[in-house]
């Protein structure tokens, strides 16, 4: 398992700290620190990164469980990451959520766009507000 990470810096606001870990056809991205616009950096580049490695790729595990807020940009970075992956069957999954991370979605209504999944890397059925997995939007 290859790991590696991605820190940002320039300008007002620090960028949070991507790391990375790659095992067979799924990429795990932690972020550590706000999911806000500061945030779309590292993570679109770490994405872009795995998308054009060459290797093949069936999930992009986002861990959020220690991201202590997320706003509405925070929000637009997660859409723009599942977009970004969509073109190539890739599926974007957050992993154990935080509570600033899932309520925000749950309110949205964009907590059903994403697979959750637990630290074991399987669906969370535990997860409040998921509906049956037949019946969430692909």
């Amino acid at each position: 398992m290859a790991e590696s990470a991605v820190r940002g810096g320039s300008g007002g606001e620090t960028e949070p700290e991507v790391r990375t870990a790659d095992e067979g056809d799924v990429v795990s991205l932690t972020l550590e620190g706000e999911l806000t616009d500061t945030a779309r950096r590292p993570l679109v580049r770490v994405l872009t990164e795995a998308l054009l490695s060459g290797k093949p790729l069936r999930r992009i595990e986002l861990h959020l469980g220690g991201v202590p807020f997320m706003n509405s940009a925070g929000m637009a970075v997660l859409v723009q990451l599942q977009r970004m992956a969509a073109p190539r069957g890739v599926e974007v999954a957050l992993v154990t959520p935080s509570p600033a991370v899932a309520r925000p979605l749950q309110l949205s209504g964009l907590w059903l766009r994403f697979p959750i999944l637990d630290e074991n890397g399987d669906e969370d059925e535990d997860a409040p507000g998921l509906p049956p997995a037949g019946e969430r939007d692909s």
